[in-house]
C-alpha cells in the first residue's frame, strides 16, 4: 500500500534527558487520550527527530507534534480491540532497514552513536518499540481503507482538472535485478557457536542466570539489554517457524531448550510463561562469524559470473534462476520487488542503502561489481552483484506514461479522506485532557480535541 498515512510517525531516539526545551521542566503529562498519557519528554524527541530529518512540521512544533501522537494512540485502540498484531520477524525486519539507514547516512555505527548520545543496543530498543507501534498503526490504516477502489474514468477526470502547476512531479525511479550468493560458513564456526550455547546451557543448569548471560553474549541486540527477554506474549505466527516449534514444546521455565538454528542464527531458549496460545520466552541468539576470505570467494565468484553474463555465455535471468540464492528474486528474473507499492519500482531512497550507493552511478543494463550487503530480513552477510533494468528520470506525470502512479494519488486521497472521518468520529467517544499552555494557541487538524 502506497498511500500517505495520516499519522507521520516520529523516531524518538535522542536521549529523554537531554533536550527538554520549555519552562526548565524535567518532564511532565501534557496530553491525556482515553487513558493514555503524552508526556512532555515524547513531543520533545520527535521534535528532535523531525528536525534531524527535515521534515517541515506545517506549524508550531508543540501543537502539531502532540496531535500526531494522540492519532496514533485512537489507531493504536482501535488496533487492540480489533485484535490486530504484528510479527517479531517484521519489527526485527523494520528496526534493521532503519538502523542501517542510519548509519549509511551518518556514516557509522560509531557517529551514529556519538550523535545520538546512545549505544547502538539502546537505539535498536528505541527503534524496535516504534517499529511495533508503527506497523500496528499502518495494519489498522490498512484494514479501514483495505476495500477502496478507483477506475480509470476517476483517475482520468482527476487529472483533467487538476491546474498545469499542480501536476504530480514523478521522482526517477529504477528496477534493479540482484544475483546473491551466501558466504560458506566454515563448519567449526558453526560447531564454536553451537558449543559456546550448550556452554551457556549447563551455566544455566548450574545456577547461572540465563538473564545475565543473555545480557552479555546474546547478539539480539534489541532484547538483550532485557536479559534476552522478548517484549510481549507472542502467537505461533509471530515468530520464525523453527524457532516457534521449539518454544511452544517448552513445558518449564526451569529447563532451557536444544539448540535451534532459525534464519537470524543459532538460539537457546527460556520460557517464562504460557497463557493459552501465547507465550512469552527469553533467548540467547549467536551468529555464525563469516571469515573474510569466505565473503572474498564469494565475491570472486559473483565477480566470475558477472562476467559470464557480460560475455553472452548466459543472461542475467538465467543467472539469477539457476545461481542466486536469494529466494525472493530468483524465481522473478532476479528482479527486486517493491514492498511497498507492490511493484518492482523503486525511488532511491526506497532501496537498501547499499544498493542505492551502487546503482545511483550506473547505466541501463550496466552489472556491477560484486559488494557485501546486509539485508534487513535476515541481518546476515551476503554478497551481491545488480543489473539496473531500467531507469524512468523524473518528469511531469502523463496519463499515457504515469496511468499507475496518478490511480495511487487518486487512491491515497480516496484513502486519507476515509481516515479524517474516522478520527473525527473516534474523537467524539475518547476522552481527551490537554494542558491548558499547551493548547491556548493551537489550530489543531482535528478540533475536536478540545470539547465545549
Amino acid at each position: 500500500m502506497n498511500f500517505r498515512f495520516v499519522v507521520l510517525l516520529a523516531l524518538t531516539l535522542l536521549s529523554a534527558s537531554a533536550v527538554y526545551g520549555q519552562d526548565n521542566v524535567i518532564d511532565e503529562v501534557v496530553w491525556v487520550v482515553g487513558d493514555e498519557a503524552i508526556w512532555k519528554s515524547e513531543v520533545e524527541e520527535a521534535r528532535m527527530s523531525a528536525l534531524y530529518e527535515g521534515r517541515d512540521l506545517k506549524g508550531d512544533p508543540y501543537c502539531v507534534i502532540p496531535e500526531e501522537i494522540a492519532v496514533q494512540k485512537l489507531f493504536l485502540h482501535q488496533a487492540a480491540l480489533d485484535s490486530i498484531e504484528v510479527s517479531e520477524s517484521e519489527v526485527i525486519q523494520r528496526v534493521d532497514y532503519m538502523t542501517n539507514m542510519y548509519i549509511a547516512n551518518i556514516g557509522s555505527r560509531e557517529k551514529m552513536e556519538e550523535y545520538f548520545n546512545k549505544t547502538s543496543t539502546q537505539i535498536r530498543e528505541t527503534l524496535r518499540e516504534n517499529a511495533r507501534e508503527g506497523l500496528t498503526v499502518q495494519k489498522m490504516q490498512q484494514k479501514l481503507v483495505g476495500d477502496i477502489k478507483v477506475t480509470p474514468a476517476e483517475v482520468r477526470r482527476y487529472f483533467q482538472k487538476l491546474p498545469q502547476d499542480s501536476i504530480p512531479y514523478i521522482p526517477t525511479q529504477v528496477e534493479v535485478q540482484i544475483i546473491t550468493q551466501q558466504p560458506k560458513v566454515p563448519l567449526e564456526e558453526i560447531e564454536d557457536v553451537k558449543r559456546r550455547l550448550r556452554e551457556y546451557t549447563d551455566r544455566v543448569n548450574k545456577g547461572e542466570s540465563f538473564t545475565m548471560l543473555a545480557r552479555m553474549y546474546s547478539e539480539d541486540q534489541g532484547s538483550a539489554m532485557n536479559g534476552g527477554e522478548l517484549p510481549r506474549f507472542m502467537g505461533r505466527a509471530e515468530l520464525d517457524p523453527a524457532f516457534a516449534n521449539v518454544a511452544f514444546n517448552l513445558q518449564s521455565p526451569d529447563r532451557v531448550s536444544k539448540i535451534v538454528e532459525s534464519e537470524f542464527g543459532f538460539h537457546i531458549i527460556q520460557l517464562i510463561e504460557k497463557r493459552g496460545d501465547r507465550i512469552k520466552v527469553r533467548h540467547i541468539l549467536l551468529k555464525p562469524h563469516i571469515p573474510e576470505e569466505a565473503l572474498m570467494a564469494a565475491n570472486a565468484r559473483l565477480d566470475s559470473i558477472a562476467d559470464d553474463i557480460r560475455n553472452g555465455l548466459f543472461t542475467f535471468e538465467e543467472a539469477a534462476l539457476r545461481l542466486s540464492h536469494d529466494k525472493d528474486t530468483r524465481n522473478n528474473h532476479g528482479l527486486l520487488p517493491n514492498p511497498n507499492t507492490n511493484t518492482s519500482k523503486f525511488e532511491m531512497q526506497e532501496l537498501p542503502p547499499e544498493i542505492a550507493k551502487v546503482v545511483d552511478k550506473m547505466k541501463v543494463g550496466e552489472i556491477s561489481e560484486a559488494f557485501t550487503m546486509i539485508p534487513a530480513n535476515t541481518g546476515k552477510e551476503e554478497c551481491v552483484i545488480v543489473k539496473l533494468k531500467s531507469r524512468i528520470n523524473g518528469h511531469k506525470a502523463t496519463v499515457a506514461d504515469d496511468y499507475q502512479n496518478l490511480k495511487n494519488i487518486v487512491l491515497d486521497k480516496r484513502r486519507e479522506e476515509v481516515l479524517d472521518k474516522w478520527i473525527r468520529e473516534k474523537q467524539k467517544n475518547t476522552y481527551v485532557r490537554i494542558n491548558d499552555k499547551w493548547k491556548s494557541n493551537c489550530a489543531f487538524k482535528y478540533p475536536g480535541w478540545i470539547k465545549d
